[in-house]
């Protein structure tokens, strides 16, 4: 078989910002700091929550499962993308591709359904406090996380599948640094209305749908906090949810403009720094937002470090 069709057949070479060297270097190194911070701030906000008896609470188990998701959805693309931005070789395998493809659409769409079941859990626990730890019970937000990546899958499996079985012609060159849906679309060598129309009606099943619920909810939130005799207790709700509001503007806003748009309407290199931002700088952000305006959270931080500290001081001091 000829090298070429070969790999065609079994790869893809995934252009990303090849034509842009410079530029490569730069960001292979903003790309690494980030991931870092992602890694170490997400890490930290798990452990903390778990550690902490004050917050195994419904609001911090939901914290934890987003937290867990921003993890496992950098961890899927992100060395990759560095893998393509250091050296020469920006070819992945068929496979890998495939797989990259399934895990990021599912766990983008288990993100926009999670942050709107803690806008619902935001709106038990202001609009109906006397009866929030009643309703959100332990089981409740199990059933809901169970929901969230049961519609999650199912989006994934469909949107992917249609994508993946458009015809290519031998066509291997994705113009981005990833696997991704618009990417994957943009090289089929036929007729993509059907398919963009799909996945543009189960954008709306998966993004403006829980968006909609997002903005009714913090609707009656916001005539409750108006209500709120007390300064303290408003002050208080407005840090917890200005910081889920903070989160859901900037995921949103990304994903609406890259998925619920005509397919060609964006330049070649803003459909790949929009993926950069919601891909790195989203998921880095996020515990700074919920520990900058979270006094729970910053106190069991501050715990978490006095503990690591104490345990590596013991270490040294036994090991002299």
């Amino acid at each position: 078989m000829d090298q070429n069709n070969y790999t065609s057949l079994y790869s893809f070479i995934l252009l990303g910002f090849s034509d842009h060297p410079k530029l490569e270097m730069v960001l292979s190194g903003v790309v690494t700091i980030f991931y870092l911070i992602t890694l170490v701030g997400n890490t930290a906000i798990i452990v903390a929550s778990l550690l902490d008896s004050h917050l195994h609470t419904p609001m911090y188990f939901f914290l934890r499962n987003l937290s867990f998701l921003d993890l496992c959805f950098t961890t899927s693309s992100i060395p990759q993308m560095l893998v393509n931005l250091w050296g020469p070789d920006k070819t992945i395998s068929y496979v890998g591709c495939v797989i990259q493809l399934y895990v990021n659409m599912c766990l983008g769409s288990a993100e926009c359904l999670l942050l709107a079941v803690m806008s619902y859990d935001r709106f038990t626990a202001i609009c109906k406090p006397l009866h929030y730890l009643v309703i959100m019970k332990p089981h409740l937000c199990l059933k809901m996380m169970i929901m969230v990546w049961g519609i999650s899958l199912a989006c994934s499996a469909i949107s992917c599948t249609l994508t993946l079985n458009l015809p290519r012609c031998g066509n291997n060159l994705l113009d981005h640094f990833l696997c991704e849906l618009p990417a994957m679309v943009k090289i089929a060598c036929t007729d993509t209305t059907t398919v963009e129309m799909s996945v543009f009606a189960l954008g709306i099943v998966i993004v403006l749908t829980p968006l909609l619920l997002i903005l009714i909810s913090y609707g009656y939130i916001s005539q409750a906090v108006l209500r709120m005799k007390s300064k303290v207790g408003q002050r208080k709700a407005l840090n917890t949810c200005g910081s889920h509001l903070t989160v859901v503007s900037i995921f949103y806003g990304t994903v609406i403009y890259m998925y619920l748009q005509p397919g060609n309407s964006a330049s070649k290199d803003q459909g790949k720094f929009l993926t950069l931002f919601y891909a790195i700088i989203t998921p880095s952000l996020n515990p700074l937002i919920y520990t900058l305006r979270n006094k729970d959270m910053k106190d069991a931080l501050r715990k978490l470090v006095r503990v690591a500290y104490k345990s590596t001081k013991m270490k040294t001091v036994e090991k002299y």
